[in-house]
């Protein structure tokens, strides 16, 4: 992947754009930026999962790039490349700490199910908890760590991990009873019943 950018810059090389960059000559950042792309491709590699593909964290990272780039001046004591590995790395942690906050808040609102009158209903509405209200007036981030708090406190290890696997909480996708009960070797009615005890364990201690 890397192998697609070109070489970065000697030291001596860096040194001479950055001073042509501060002198004003434009063409010498878009070569700065250039030539540390390779940079960002190792930097990105070792966030690569699943829910983050190399080519959009290449993107977040060349981000974190230009940030550097335009950032930079001789009188730092760093090299470029340092000090732009490390807004590279910023960038796409902070990209991943957003998604992974827009996923739990997603997840805790997914449809689950119905109620007896056809209405769909989520965690939110089973937890009694509105989720105008936690929009408006919590911290969402504060909530969530509640959740989990309250889930190690109440939870068996069994019971905690069909409610993560069941709402898509930590990063997970949610999954439906058949498909944790298949990956879990027991049955789906099973499933049923630990998933409506451990939601009643987290009504009562979310209350508390």
């Amino acid at each position: 992947m890397s192998s697609s950018f070109p070489l970065p810059l000697s030291e001596n090389e860096e040194k001479r754009y950055v001073e042509l960059m501060e002198a004003g000559d434009p063409c010498a950042k878009d070569v700065l930026i250039e030539r540390n792309l390779r940079l960002v491709a190792h930097i990105a590699r070792k966030y690569t999962s699943p829910g983050a593909s190399a080519e959009d964290l290449i993107s977040i990272g060349t981000i974190g790039l230009i940030k550097a780039v335009s950032t930079y001046t001789s009188k730092k004591s760093a090299r470029l490349a340092t000090y732009a590995a490390r807004c590279i790395e910023n960038e796409i942690l902070m990209s991943i700490r957003t998604a992974r906050k827009t996923r739990q808040e997603v997840s805790i609102s997914l449809p689950i199910g119905t109620d007896k009158d056809g209405n769909e209903i989520s965690l939110n509405d089973i937890l009694g908890t509105d989720p105008d209200e936690i929009i408006d007036n919590l911290n969402l981030k504060f909530r969530i760590q509640e959740l989990y708090r309250v889930m190690d406190q109440v939870l068996t290890p069994r019971e905690k991990k069909i409610i993560y696997l069941r709402y898509g909480l930590d990063g997970n996708s949610p999954r439906t009873q058949r498909e944790i009960a298949a990956s879990m070797n027991i049955s789906r009615s099973y499933v049923s019943r630990i998933e409506k005890k451990a939601l009643s364990k987290l009504r009562g201690g979310l209350q508390q």
